[in-house]
Parts: structure tokens; sequence; C-alpha cells
């Protein structure tokens, strides 16, 4: 195994990664530089497009451009012409309240949490968005986050960060719905922010813990299988990519962003190589 920096501009708040397999290019975001970020490995192109306000997560959509997660609802991103416009925006609207991460699920469905601005009371609910209709599945969470679903599509991953919870739901896919909440794995041993997270083609989790400097790699079943250091505090998610999606990306976060000394690192991003799986391709969302 090796883990290498990539050479790539250093973010805010790097987060969401989305492998786009047709394109083999790696979609991400910096919440707080309110950016769409486009990164082609093989040729090293970079591309980025400015959003009109802080954005939680993004999805590739099946009609071309992309759907953004931004602080009042889901909007779209057109990659030719940069425009910006609402698509679903949440209702009733609360200044307290944000969108945060996101994905897409096989149905074509994006499924999205969200956070409580100053993460501090749990206003946060789990949503999905069908087709352009928003419907709420849970409720109560103070910072949403990692949504990825087991390979046979019956269990949805859910964290509530502020809680160190990473929560699985009975999922079903033929209608969207999400039930029987249960706490999955307890993240304190580990780091107190469980943040984004992708499933591999055997069914293991990897989630990056920040605040705790690892990778953590667990069983359908929730035991830790892998701990993985990341030389950086603030691992924020990740993300398989690559010709054979046996590559993991690992964005974080710079502490300036946590008013923490930015000589502490971090805000690159990394590669993991020679972890010996493969992910799953990341759906499109359909609407």
């Amino acid at each position: 195994m090796q883990i290498t920096r990539l050479n790539l501009p250093r973010r805010s708040v790097g987060e969401g990664p989305v492998w786009d397999v047709a394109e083999q290019a790696l979609y991400y975001i910096d919440i707080l530089e309110q950016k769409v970020l486009r990164w082609h490995p093989q040729s090293d192109e970079r591309r980025e497009w400015l959003v009109p306000s802080m954005i939680g997560s993004m999805a590739l959509r099946e009609s071309g451009g992309a759907i953004l997660a931004l602080v009042d609802g889901i909007h779209t991103l057109d990659f030719d012409t940069g425009e910006v416009s609402p698509l679903a925006l949440m209702e009733p609207a609360s200044s307290a309240v944000q969108l945060a991460d996101g994905k897409v699920d096989r149905a074509g469905r994006f499924v999205f949490g969200t956070s409580h601005r100053k993460a501090a009371e749990p206003v946060g609910g789990l949503y999905t968005l069908d087709r352009g209709e928003i419907r709420q599945l849970d409720s109560g969470l103070t910072l949403g986050n990692g949504p990825c679903w087991s390979p046979d599509n019956a269990t949805l991953y859910h964290a509530d960060s502020m809680a160190q919870a990473i929560y699985a739901y009975d999922y079903d896919l033929a209608n969207g719905a999400a039930s029987n909440r249960r706490l999955f794995f307890d993240t304190t041993p580990y780091g107190p922010i469980p943040d984004g997270a992708t499933v591999d083609a055997h069914g293991d989790m990897w989630v990056a813990i920040c605040e705790g400097g690892v990778v953590l790699c667990l069983s359908p079943e929730g035991e830790v299988k892998r701990v993985i250091d990341i030389p950086t505090r603030l691992p924020a998610s990740c993300m398989f990519f690559g010709p054979d999606l046996d590559r993991l990306f690992v964005p974080s976060i710079d502490p300036s962003f946590l008013g923490r000394d930015p000589a502490e690192g971090d805000g690159w991003a990394y590669v993991i190589d020679g972890l010996g799986v493969q992910g799953l391709p990341e759906p499109r969302y359909r609407g």
C-alpha cells in the first residue's frame, strides 16, 4: 500500500468526490470556496465552476451536467455555460439548516443529509430527491454525512458526524424508503467526525474520520478490518477511482477553516494505491 499527496491545488474544504467512469474524470467540491472541481488523471486537465453559495455535495446527472446541494436546496449546473438553476428547494426553508453530503442510489435518486449550520443542534435530517421532488426519510440529525449503499441495495449507511455515529437503515430501492435506523458503528475510538464514505464491491465500507487522521474499512457487520493513517488529521471523504476503480481518492480540510493554525496542515488531496479492492461505479441522477 502506498499513500501519495496529489499535485492538485490546496482546498479549504475538499469534499464529495464522484468518479465518472465514462469520462474517466474525478469531480469533487470545495464547500467553503463554493466550487465544483474536475480533474482528469490521465491528461491532468483541470476545470472548476464557481457556484452561488456554499455547496454540500454534488452528483452527475443522466441528462447532462450536475445537480448541486446548495444552501437552500437542489440546483442544476450546466457544465458548458456554468449556469446554475434551481431544481427543488427545501420547504419550508430554514436559516438554521443547510444541505450536506449526498449520493445517488442505483435507481437514480439523490439521497442527501442536512445539518445545523453551527453543527450544534439536531435539526438536520435525511432526504431523497426523486424526479424533482424532495421527500424526508429521517430527522433528528446534527450533521448528516457519508450516505452510501451495500452492493445489494438493501442497506443504506448514513452518519451523524456530531454524534460520532454511523447508522444503517433498511433500504427499499423500489420506492426509496429507509427504515429501521440502528447504530452500525461508533467512531469514538478513532476520532470524532465520521465524514464521507463509500462501499466497495465486497460490501465493505470505507469512511474518512475527520479529526482522527484515518480512513477505516468496516465490514458489513461493523467490524474494523483496516485502519489507514493519512498524513493529515482532517481527511474529509474517500472515493474509489481510476480505470479499475482500485485507487482511493482522499481530499482533506485546511485547519484554518476550523479556526486552527494552518501550519497543522492540510487541504491537500491524497491517493491510496495497492489496497487490493475495487469500488463500485457511481450512478447518475435521473430527473
